[in-house]
């Protein structure tokens, strides 16, 4: 396993992680609104975020997940190999990696949030032990 002590936002990257930050697509400024200032369910997250050699698009400490947006790049037999790649690091991290596409952001956001944060849930029932209500929240 990588050490995780030294792989955050590595110095040789941050003119590189800023020229990203200022030069957004579309769909990523449009998540950035929807997820700056821990507006989704509390939870910070950082845009262009750097993880080894690798800068992610948007990345949750608290929930040790990463959301990557893919536009026409990722799907083409190299870029899906390097996105396997980049994935199967992060989850060598202990990363969590949620993939959605550029369209997906302008169409459904209120989808895509909804799905962020339910990873959010998901992630907090495994690690609860579930009260005595807990059972009737599902009915």
């Amino acid at each position: 396993m990588p050490d995780t002590n030294h792989v955050h936002n590595l110095g040789y990257q941050k003119p590189i992680r800023r020229e990203l930050r200022n030069h957004l697509t579309l769909a990523e400024v449009v998540l950035w609104r929807a997820l700056k200032s821990s507006q989704l369910a509390g939870r910070k997250f950082r845009r262009q975020h750097g993880i080894g050699s690798y800068i992610v698009d948007f990345y949750c400490p608290q929930e040790k997940l990463v959301v990557e947006l893919d536009g026409a790049g990722h799907f083409t037999v190299s870029g899906e190999a390097r996105d396997a790649e980049r994935s199967a690091y992060l989850a060598e991290l202990g990363l969590r990696v949620l993939r959605f596409e550029n369209e997906q952001v302008l169409r459904q956001l209120d989808g895509v949030l909804a799905g962020i944060e339910a990873e959010f849930r998901d992630d907090q029932r495994l690690s609860t032990t579930p009260g005595p209500s807990s059972s009737e929240e599902g009915n």
